[in-house]
């Protein structure tokens, strides 16, 4: 019978360093690479009986790796703020501010005897270098993060307009946020970088977004020239609520509707499908965007959605 692997009581349901943990007779290398442990980062361990979130992850950056002044940041911090996910194999994006100590001895087990001064490439880690104020890093349950106007900053400055907005989308919706405080974070930091960036996706912005492939939509719609469609429009007939549209232009009384993966439930869809074709009845063109166009036809269905404006009257639709 296979001889089962040592796992020290104090390591149990513990995140830890290797080295220290050599270094304390609780473990040997080969204990390391055993089953009852699973490697977080370099030189960073966890229990394998403790399940690896996100957030597992974060934390054990936040202690063992992370100089004092470090934030998670960007859709690592907009994941901790429940938006969007950050898969197991992507990197978390932390923000260093320059000149950062060493990191202070923390309660536990004992730390590295030289930890670092800063924080260089480490595998799994998406270091960013910049200037981090005061006001733009929270506690968020024990856990230094960007604060959501600085993880709105970050996120129009790293990432294309497009997947920005898809995030802020989310941040407004769940009110960590609002238009105008981001509008007033933008102009205060007027003339740096990414300023300008902010406030071009603050315009496009939506809280009314449901899903990110929504907000894809309706910002690739805008941005192809379309005029600005209404989101989670309801329609109504004599206080008589008929439906609610992903997308619309009600003065043209056109709509698309995103058909995402809940349409895999059949009366989900039955009930969607019902729904849309009572608006046939009160004269509206209702078009379908899928996944897969959006990925793959965007122009196509693009195409289809500004002959129906213009049949409309939307002269202007692009």
């Amino acid at each position: 019978m296979p001889k089962a692997p040592r796992r020290p009581p104090q390591l149990r349901g513990r995140i830890f360093r290797g080295s220290v943990a050599i270094s304390r007779g609780l473990l040997t290398r080969n204990d390391l690479r055993s089953t009852a442990w699973r490697s977080l980062f370099r030189d960073v361990y966890a229990d394998a009986q403790v399940p690896v979130t996100h957030r597992t992850r974060c934390l054990a950056i936040a202690r063992w790796l992370a100089p004092p002044g470090t934030a998670i940041a960007g859709r690592s911090a907009a994941a901790l703020y429940g938006v969007g996910r950050v898969p197991p194999d992507q990197p978390i994006e932390v923000l260093v501010p320059p000149g950062s100590a060493a990191p202070a001895r923390r309660p536990g087990l004992p730390e590295s005897p030289r930890p670092p001064t800063r924080l260089g490439p480490t595998a799994g880690l998406r270091v960013r270098h910049g200037a981090v104020e005061a006001e733009d890093v929270v506690d968020r349950g024990g856990l230094p993060v960007t604060s959501p106007e600085r993880t709105c900053w970050d996120l129009a400055r790293w990432l294309d307009l497009v997947d920005a907005v898809v995030v802020i989308d989310g941040l407004l919706a769940r009110r960590h946020t609002d238009v105008a405080a981001l509008r007033d974070y933008a102009l205060a930091r007027a003339g740096r970088r990414g300023w300008r960036s902010l406030l071009r996706a603050v315009e496009l912005a939506d809280a009314g977004a449901e899903s990110p492939q929504e907000s894809r939509a309706r910002v690739r719609l805008v941005l192809a020239g379309l005029p600005r469609p209404q989101t989670q429009y309801v329609v109504a007939e004599a206080g008589r609520f008929i439906a609610r549209l992903d997308l619309a232009w009600p003065e043209f009384k056109v709509a698309v509707e995103y058909d995402g993966l809940w349409h895999d439930e059949p009366e989900q869809f039955h009930r969607d499908r019902r729904r849309l074709n009572r608006l046939l009845g009160e004269d509206w063109i209702v078009l379908h965007l899928t996944g897969k166009r959006l990925r793959e036809d965007f122009d196509g269905f693009l195409s289809e959605v500004r002959v129906a404006l213009r049949t409309r009257g939307a002269g202007r639709a692009g």
